[in-house]
């Protein structure tokens, strides 16, 4: 038996079972969504890119939340897509742990760079006589490669560590693959598999301990004048809500996977559970800053108007 625990090179997917009915549907609703999540993050990305006005922290910033975006989607949508047209949902050895990297890379890069947008906020409103000589071009420069760099090393590791796992099953009860759901295949258990996970859990922990710090000295300083309360509400609050978007959307997915119960609710709402921070937060944080930040709106409205004209 131990001799073959180490051959498997297919996973089975749970989740899509009940969906024959209408799934030609369910592919049609799929398909125009992760076509918007494409028209609003390019949109966004495109803009901040060809306006020169708008090379600064907070729109680079943004720029690459939005392609963080299009990167962790583009880890699920095409996969999940064919999937819904097939009788078979199977994904293989290698394309699942890529598809794993992709997601929980992309999940992380997307708390880092919502962690820069905050330190950002914070140097704008509170020490606005030294931001200038803090955000710098090479900084900002050096922090989106890190907010980039570290998550994928992270990740990476955690990868490497599940690769060399001794596999006694193939069936993940997600529609996609994450990492500890592979782990939990293992027929034994992993020092490596237990530490590096534990120490990128304590690694994030720590950045939201800081978003956390940062927001309560942006109001308490906010308090103290209506100019820098009038430009929280500006730039802060798109900024709160898209963050607090992707918490509940991804630690309700993380605490459900990990104690709740697949008797305790319907099929169609573990799906929805599962695929939550891949849907909403990609749509909602491109629309909410397109809307709100009065640079990127005008400058979006400007192209339209110029375009029938």
């Amino acid at each position: 038996m131990m001799d073959n625990v180490s051959v498997i090179t297919m996973f089975t997917l749970s989740g899509l079972s009940g969906t024959n009915n209408y799934r030609v549907i369910l592919f049609a609703l799929t398909l125009l969504c992760y076509c918007v999540i494409w028209l609003v993050n390019l949109t966004i990305i495109v803009t901040i890119i060809v306006d020169k006005k708008l090379h600064e922290p907070m729109y680079i910033f943004l720029c690459n939340l939005c392609i963080n975006g299009l990167y962790g989607t583009a880890g699920f949508y095409p996969k999940f897509l064919m999937d819904l047209l097939s009788t078979t949902h199977v994904i293989s050895y290698d394309g699942c742990l890529l598809q794993g990297f992709v997601l929980h890379s992309s999940a992380c890069a997307d708390f880092s760079l919502l962690v820069l947008m905050a330190y950002d906020r914070y140097v704008a409103i509170c020490r606005p006589l030294v931001y200038h000589s803090v955000m710098t071009k090479q900084r900002v420069c050096m922090f989106v490669f890190f907010a980039w760099f570290i998550p994928i090393n992270l990740v990476f590791m955690s990868t490497v560590t599940t690769s060399r796992l001794r596999l006694c099953g193939s069936h993940i009860p997600k529609i996609y693959c994450v990492n500890w759901l592979i782990g939990k295949l293992a027929c034994s258990v992993s020092i490596a598999n237990i530490a590096i996970p534990a120490f990128n859990y304590t690694f994030y922990a720590g950045h939201f301990l800081f978003i956390i710090w940062s927001y309560v000295c942006l109001i308490r300083t906010c308090l103290k004048s209506k100019e820098k309360r009038a430009k929280f509400m500006q730039t802060c609050v798109p900024h709160l809500f898209c963050l607090l978007t992707f918490f509940v959307c991804l630690f309700f997915d993380l605490l459900y996977m990990r104690f709740g119960s697949k008797q305790d609710l319907p099929q169609s709402i573990q799906n929805f559970i599962a695929i939550e921070f891949l849907l909403i937060s990609p749509v909602l944080n491109p629309l909410i800053y397109g809307f709100k930040l009065t640079k990127i709106r005008n400058r979006i409205l400007g192209l339209v108007n110029f375009d029938k004209k």
